[in-house]
């Protein structure tokens, strides 16, 4: 390249100690960064790209077109900065850039951007186990016993000394590699896919690797939907894993500098094994996102209507359903999981089923629940197979080991699974949501893996009736036609009918036809927005956790009771009473949202 190291290193510098975010700012922003890593003995400073931008808008366009140069250059500044600042200070900081002014997508991606800076998002497929990657090695002497000094490794190879350092013996090719005094960094290799709304008409998903260093790895899971930025990388490909002869098509790769999640638009979901360091490793994180609007939550918590406002801003353009709409609700929210001391824990996620008529808007509601969920994957029943929705077993095309790739199930994870068209599911993949549903786990034993995987996830279920519509002349548990193994784990069935009805039919024909002329927004002044409901539901998610009092309790009883009497509940007494727990929990939660 043609930049000079001296500018280069002038405009960093002057970049980190003069940047202020506005003018009445004493102490540089990034000032204020480094002290507080220093204070922390951090290993990353999080750069904001826009920031660059701002101040320097050369230096930003060096940075994206030659970041392998610029990078090192910022590391050097960096350290060298610390240690004036604190000389004892023994750890290598790293610049983390982020925020680039564009984003490109994985079909975008060309031979002109190898050796630059990209910034990409789409949703993690897979991750591979932590790779130990050599640093720097230490070479013994088999006749003499000298240990060489550590050897740095320099573009991916080691020179390997030739002859033994000690004069005394000058013995050729005895160098050994003595593991114990290697030092070795964490390594990851990660498969990003291309969001759904990305994807060109009658295109497939594109994936890319994504090379993850130290303190990223296990920054995103399998699930999350993320934005990277990472230098795009090329490298050569051997015929075999004896010859030295390469093929002409290189592999791209990402090296990946940042990671953070995106799509603010969903729910945050909340880690029950957050680290200590995953708020600065995700300090971009929608986590934060309802920061600033806790007093706004908390005014709202205190409206006495705040059950029906939260029940009409849920998928407002769907007309009434109310019922349907507050069950939802209820999913979204959540309920406590119960653990009993001797070990038996119930389940805190309610699952949903709704059964209806053709037209009744089954699919649009999934769809809404789908978007808002933190994570969450949209499957049909007549496309997914049962491996598909639980696990499958691939070969790994780095290491070729077999390994498990998540399903639909796992991937949703802490979230909302949607299956749309539950009743053309094939038998064998409904028999797989039976352990899912209940025990909240996958157990999988398939070409000598044996393992059992976390699917913590709500499942929402729509189906048509046996006939394609409800017949009203059968009973409605020979209308739905499902097992009652299956029917029994879903805390709340939603029957959905399409009735004649002149007055019905005249509102709902009125209101669809002011969807397409009227601007919906002004439509309905009572309803919440999205960005506040999201962080509405959020807050709640994350800091209220209800317990029940003893008039709950005895309410709880005598609608068990009641139940029983009316007729036959599918599942035994113990589930009843879970479900009902779990309902009346998320309903005082709702009501009662005392902060």
């Amino acid at each position: 390249t043609n930049i000079s190291v001296q500018d280069v290193n002038a405009a960093i510098l002057r970049f980190l100690r003069h940047f202020r975010e506005n003018p009445q700012q004493i102490e540089g922003k990034y000032m204020q960064a480094i002290n507080h890593v220093i204070e922390i003995e951090g290993e990353s400073l999080d750069v904001d790209a826009q920031d660059v931008y701002d101040y320097d808008s050369d230096l930003y366009t060096k940075m994206v077109r030659y970041p392998l140069e610029v990078l090192a250059i910022f590391d050097i500044v960096l350290m060298d900065m610390v240690s004036r600042i604190n000389p004892l200070f023994e750890k290598h900081i790293q610049a983390r850039i982020f925020n680039l002014r564009s984003s490109i997508s994985l079909r975008n991606l060309n031979p002109s951007d190898i050796e630059k800076m990209v910034s990409i998002k789409g949703m993690i497929i897979r991750c591979s186990s932590i790779i130990p990657e050599i640093r720097e090695a230490v070479f013994r002497c088999l006749v003499c016993g000298y240990y060489s000094d550590p050897i740095v490794v320099d573009r991916g190879r080691i020179n390997e000394p030739t002859i033994c350092g000690k004069q005394e013996c000058l013995a050729k090719n005895s160098m050994t590699l003595v593991h114990n005094r290697c030092r070795f960094a964490d390594k990851q290799i990660v498969r990003l896919q291309e969001t759904p709304n990305e994807i060109p008409e009658g295109g497939t998903p594109h994936t890319v690797s994504l090379l993850m260093h130290d303190k990223l790895v296990d920054a995103g899971k399998p699930g999350d939907r993320v934005e990277v930025t990472g230098i795009y990388r090329a490298m050569t490909v051997r015929i075999g894993q004896t010859q030295r002869t390469v093929k002409s098509i290189f592999k791209t790769y990402i090296d990946c500098l940042h990671l953070k999640t995106t799509d603010k638009s969903r729910m945050h979901v909340e880690d029950q094994m957050e680290t200590e360091d995953g708020a600065s490793r995700n300090d971009n994180d929608s986590s934060v996102d309802y920061e600033d609007k806790v007093e706004l939550l908390k005014e709202l918590s205190k409206r006495p209507d705040i059950y029906s406002r939260l029940t009409r801003s849920l998928a407002p353009n769907i007309w009434e359903l109310d019922d349907v709409k507050k069950g939802l609700l209820c999913q979204l929210f959540g309920g406590n999981a119960l653990k009993l001391p001797s070990g038996a824990s119930f389940r805190g996620d309610i699952n949903i089923l709704l059964v209806g008529d053709p037209g009744t808007s089954k699919s649009q509601l999934l769809q809404y629940i789908h978007k808002l969920s933190p994570r969450g994957i949209y499957t049909s029943g007549r496309g997914s197979s049962a491996v598909g929705l639980t696990a499958y077993v691939a070969k790994d095309p780095e290491t070729g080991e077999t390994v498990l790739e998540s399903g639909a199930l796992v991937l949703s994870d802490r979230g909302i699974c949607c299956i749309d068209e539950f009743d053309k599911m094939s038998d064998n993949a409904r028999s797989m949501l039976h352990e899912v549903m209940e025990q909240q786990t996958v157990s999988i034993a398939k070409a000598g893996i044996i393992a059992t995987l976390n699917a913590r996830t709500s499942v929402l279920a729509c189906a048509n009736p046996i006939g394609s519509r409800y017949n009203p002349r059968l009973s409605v548990i020979d209308n739905i036609h499902l097992p009652p193994t299956l029917l029994s784990r879903f805390d709340l069935i939603y029957l959905i009918l399409d009735k004649a009805d002149e007055q019905t039919d005249r509102r709902l024909a009125k209101h669809v036809v002011a969807l397409h002329f009227e601007n919906p927004e002004n439509s309905d002044h009572d309803v919440i927005d999205l960005p506040i409901l999201t962080a509405y539901v959020s807050y709640a998610r994350k800091h209220i956790h209800p317990k029940l009092s003893d008039e709950a309790a005895e309410e709880l009883t005598r609608g068990y009771v009641e139940m029983r009497r009316r007729g036959n509940f599918p599942g035994s007494s113990k589930k009843v009473i879970n479900c009902v727990n779990i309902i009346y929990l998320v309903l005082y939660l709702l009501i009662k949202f005392d902060f």
